[in-house]
């Protein structure tokens, strides 16, 4: 008897939850982006949550919380309802490095459910052009002659360029010395004004310097070369296979969102990756569609926060927390 109840109990408790699944979105949803307006990030969410919208009948506003990289629009998620009206596109920086390199009031696996991996976009390895460097090698065979005379330029300390950047000195052992900037804008800015030599930043931010030819393409940390610089080789073709770096971003919701929600939200946000029109207009931005299930960007993000954790070691960076 007391088990039947239980279990009429159970229905019962579970009705409300798979009613609401089957209607949802019911009403507006807001995607969090975790940057200012105009960045990779922000373009990524928008273009992706105007096809939700479209799809679902619901606005998708927008919902720009800039600041610590990230790391104040992923926490304001992480502490929203968990009824997956609240949602975010967070990047690599906010999920799985910001939690090694300094505190952070969120843990990413234990205060968020991994809905989808969203998009990837390669980072591009660039020089100044009063840099008498054109490929990799000769790159490194110069800092190799002058050691703690290059440096290389990053959107800020613990940001996915300055780990690049970490990672190639240990990856070609060079010496060369980082110069943070608060963002990228002023990074490739004083890149521009020959004031810095390299930087490691998103394609898109750099495209435009490299088809002006403002800026030297070294090569692009991506599995494949960019469709958008062709001529430009990776990393491993110029012998780095383990140089492969890449930002991304990524779907998430608050920890306790019902398993039908996130079901539902996987379903809407991969339909709106589906579609040709939001393809295009992504690779236009250097990015790749990716698509996956909430249990692979649950381990995705596992493994990319254990590879950066290494990397922050292993350069002997220096963290806050």
């Amino acid at each position: 008897m007391k088990n039947w109840r239980k279990l009429v109990l159970a229905i019962l408790f579970l009705f409300p939850v798979l009613a609401s699944a089957q209607n949802f979105p019911a009403k507006p949803m807001k995607l969090v982006v975790p940057f200012p307006a105009g960045g990779p990030n922000d373009i990524i969410a928008r273009v992706i949550g105007q096809r939700m919208s479209e799809l679902s009948g619901q606005p998708v506003l927008i919902d720009n919380r800039g600041g610590q990289g990230g790391v104040l629009g992923t926490d304001a998620v992480a502490k929203a309802a968990p009824d997956g009206y609240t949602i975010a596109i967070s990047s690599a920086g906010a999920l799985a490095i910001s939690p090694s390199m300094e505190k952070v009031a969120y843990d990413a696996l234990s205060d968020l459910t991994p809905v989808t991996l969203v998009a990837t976009v390669p980072e591009m390895l660039v020089v100044a052009t009063n840099v008498p460097a054109k490929d990799m090698a000769e790159l490194i065979a110069l800092a190799k002659a002058q050691p703690g005379k290059l440096n290389f330029a990053s959107s800020g300390p613990g940001s996915l360029p300055h780990l690049a950047g970490e990672l190639f000195k240990l990856t070609a052992k060079i010496d060369i010395v980082h110069v943070p900037y608060r963002g990228a804008a002023p990074a490739v800015n004083d890149l521009l004004g020959q004031q810095v030599q390299m930087t490691f930043l998103d394609l898109p931010v750099l495209l435009p310097q490299i088809k002006a030819g403002s800026l030297r393409a070294i090569a692009v940390g991506s599995r494949e070369r960019a469709p958008t610089v062709p001529d430009v080789p990776t990393t491993a073709e110029a012998g780095f296979a383990d140089l492969r770096i890449e930002n991304w971003y990524g779907m998430v919701a608050p920890k306790g969102t019902p398993k039908e929600i996130i079901t539902a939200l996987h379903r809407l946000a991969t339909q709106a990756m589906a579609d040709q029109a939001v393809k295009e207009k992504l690779a236009a931005q250097g990015a790749t569609l990716i698509s996956d299930t909430p249990e692979h960007f649950r381990s995705f993000i596992a493994d990319e926060t254990a590879k950066w954790a290494k990397v922050i070691k292993d350069a002997g960076v220096e963290t806050a927390k």
